[in-house]
């Protein structure tokens, strides 16, 4: 996003706007910042390799985008237990 005459917009501006339309919506306050939290937990439970999400949030390494960004919750946890109770399974069977 720029201004009119294509100058840079300050970084505190468009949080502002992004603040107003918010409030304006009558959703719950949520701020510009959480976005970035969401995308990044989406992007890593959809299977996205963690150096791509790295990489698009501009992270200098992976450690700081998955110690700070990555979120797990339940439904993430019983997927692992699953699938570490499916290579059981398998081995069991052979």
């Amino acid at each position: 996003m720029c201004q009119i005459d294509g100058r840079p917009l300050n970084p505190k501006t468009f949080s502002d706007i992004f603040t107003r339309r918010v409030a304006r919506s009558g959703l719950p306050r949520i701020r510009l910042h959480d976005l970035r939290h969401t995308h990044a937990t989406l992007a890593l439970r959809a299977g996205i390799h963690p150096r791509v999400v790295q990489e698009r949030l501009g992270h200098a390494n992976v450690g700081i985008t998955l110690d700070t960004y990555s979120h797990v919750d339940l439904d993430m946890q019983a997927a692992a237990a699953a699938r570490v109770v499916a290579l059981l399974v398998d081995q069991e069977v052979r």
